[in-house]
């Protein structure tokens, strides 16, 4: 085979790729749309049922949809809902201890008729234990067993032969995001809770509160607004932030000086001013709880790379830039 040819059986393989790529991206996109429309009350009800559970949520189902399930577990725990996932295999083999009265049994079947989650049903019924389905037939033996059936649609799959799950098991993934989603909103869920748990990270980085870095005591460079500028010189280079924030005499912020702010007015009689006659008023303040991602866009947003933590009008900390790179979040 020739270059020419070898070239134009490449192209042809990649305009192939490429449309049969798109065809998956719209054959779930339409999914998707027919889960959207398809939504009722019922998803109200298994919200209710969720969020007034004592115990946690149990999530449960074989094969992808055990896999799925495993990512709505995850995602239900981080964000406040207590929830883990049981294997219906191990269930069988005592870890049906595992599920008490109190909580609420979310089983996950696309067919509807996995026979591995037999025994979970029954021991759902044998002891009172709300069961939500998920699954797109609504006569199957799991929606028939269960209090309520959150219906995918039966729209196919993506997969070219129609059986590996794929638009069934986006549908169901999205269903899961819902719940999730919507119980955060109910619950009032924060940022803060959220960095509660994920300490560990970038994520945990980025929710951070400026709390945690900023420099306070005598690493924080700050002097009366009335100081020469020597003495200004000497304060932020021995504290090594690249600024010093200034106050009043009854110690309320009036401004900061950066070194870029420094080189901009250098001159031979800078040294004999003050530094209220350099600094610029007003500046960009945190409160020492704002988030490290709140920080960034701040930073970025102004082209800064200091801000001053205040309180009551009263500066008590400093973070720099350099403090967010050093957790890699910058």
């Amino acid at each position: 085979m020739n270059i020419i040819n070898e070239n134009s059986e490449i192209k042809k393989q990649e305009a192939f790729d490429i449309n049969s790529a798109r065809k998956t991206i719209d054959m779930e996109i339409d999914t998707i749309k027919k889960l959207k429309e398809s939504l009722n009350d019922t998803l109200t009800q298994a919200l209710n049922v969720m969020q007034k559970a004592k115990g946690k949520i149990i999530i449960t189902g074989i094969g992808k949809s055990g896999h799925i399930g495993k990512k709505i577990a995850a995602s239900l725990a981080s964000t406040g809902t207590p929830s883990f996932f049981v294997h219906p295999a191990e269930a069988s083999h005592g870890d049906l201890g595992m599920i008490s009265a109190d909580d609420v049994v979310l089983a996950i079947s696309n067919s509807g008729e996995s026979k591995e989650l037999i025994d979970i049903l029954n021991y759902c019924k044998r002891f009172g234990i709300n069961l939500i389905a998920i699954t797109k037939n609504p006569e199957s033996s799991l929606a028939k067993a269960a209090d309520i059936v959150l219906q995918i649609p039966n729209n196919g799959e993506a997969c070219p032969l129609g059986l590996a799950p794929t638009s069934s098991t986006t549908a169901t993934l999205v269903l899961g995001d819902i719940l999730t989603t919507c119980l955060i909103e109910r619950k009032g869920f924060t940022k803060n809770d959220f960095n509660d748990r994920h300490p560990g990270g970038k994520l945990g980085s980025i929710l951070q509160r400026v709390s945690d870095l900023m420099h306070t005591g005598k690493e924080m460079p700050i002097l009366n607004e009335n100081s020469d500028m020597q003495r200004v010189l000497l304060e932020m280079t021995s504290k090594r932030l690249g600024c010093v924030c200034f106050v009043n005499d009854i110690g309320e912020l009036t401004g900061i000086l950066t070194d870029g702010d420094l080189r901009r007015c250098l001159s031979a009689t800078v040294l004999e001013k003050k530094a209220v006659e350099l600094m610029t008023r007003n500046p960009k303040t945190v409160s020492k709880d704002f988030m490290v991602s709140e920080v960034i866009k701040i930073m970025n947003t102004n082209k800064i790379t200091n801000l001053i933590v205040e309180e009551n009008k009263k500066p008590i900390g400093v973070i720099h830039i350099h403090d967010l790179l050093n957790i890699g979040v910058a």
